[in-house]
């Protein structure tokens, strides 16, 4: 498989928001997310922003700062790019906060601003919106330790053809002690700017591809997980 290029990283995890050109340490672990302001951001008002349950402010946050890490974050016409990310619980903390807007007063007071954010791709067309992206988006279910199933469907997009970059990553929240079976290791949001390396112009920080068994490999090495694939990154020589 042709490798692409890691043009860009960006993430929120419990140490706070980061992105690849401004840090050279990353660890994504379990534990509570800080809140994640309009201000932390965008500079600029965007009354949608606030309006969103920390779920979708930290997917949406973690793709603007891979964008803005690879010179992508301002764009003039629509561009075709796509996202996919993986999670083990999805948005179950805000469907968990919008059914505790149900229950007071025989279900007279649900929240409009939570029900419309109550599935796990939501906030992927925020982000469509919002950076003019026109490619594939989906949201992966995935159990595995490694949280790089996000990151093994976009290499596949890619050497399909089906677009020239795409956003990959995992994106996971506490949802609370009721369910501890599906409780994510990795807590936060990351997305890496992945670009087809016949495509890419720019530098970046090395190239992923599958080997044949299907484990991720940057710069011909396999990763075992998600953690070690953003060091192994942060480690690589970027080019301006």
């Amino acid at each position: 498989m042709t490798g692409s290029v890691v043009a860009g990283i960006g993430w929120v995890t419990s140490q706070g928001p980061g992105r690849g050109r401004e840090a050279r340490e990353f660890s994504m672990t379990s534990g509570p997310i800080p809140p994640v302001t309009r201000e932390d951001v965008f500079p600029e008002p965007n009354l949608r922003f606030g309006r969103l349950p920390q779920y979708s402010r930290v997917g949406l946050a973690a793709v603007a700062f891979a964008l803005r890490d690879a010179g992508m974050g301002r764009w003039e016409t629509k561009r075709p790019v796509g996202i996919v990310a993986s999670t083990r619980a999805g948005c179950l903390a805000t469907d968990i906060e919008y059914y505790n807007t149900v229950l007071p007063e025989g279900g007279g007071l649900p929240s409009p601003n939570l029900f419309s954010c109550t599935l796990p791709t939501c906030f992927l067309g925020d982000a469509a919106i919002q950076f003019g992206l026109t490619g594939p988006t989906f949201i992966v279910d995935d159990p595995a330790e490694d949280a790089l199933g996000g990151v093994r469907i976009a290499l596949e997009s890619l050497s399909w053809g089906e677009c020239g970059t795409m956003l990959a990553g995992h994106i996971d929240l506490e949802a609370g002690q009721a369910i501890p079976e599906i409780r994510s290791p990795y807590a936060g949001g990351l997305f890496m700017v992945l670009e087809n390396d016949r495509d890419s112009a720019a530098g970046g920080y090395g190239t992923l591809d599958l080997s044949e068994g299907g484990a991720v490999r940057h710069d011909g090495i396999e990763i075992a997980g998600l953690n070690e694939l953003v060091r192994a990154c942060l480690a690589f020589p970027v080019r301006s």
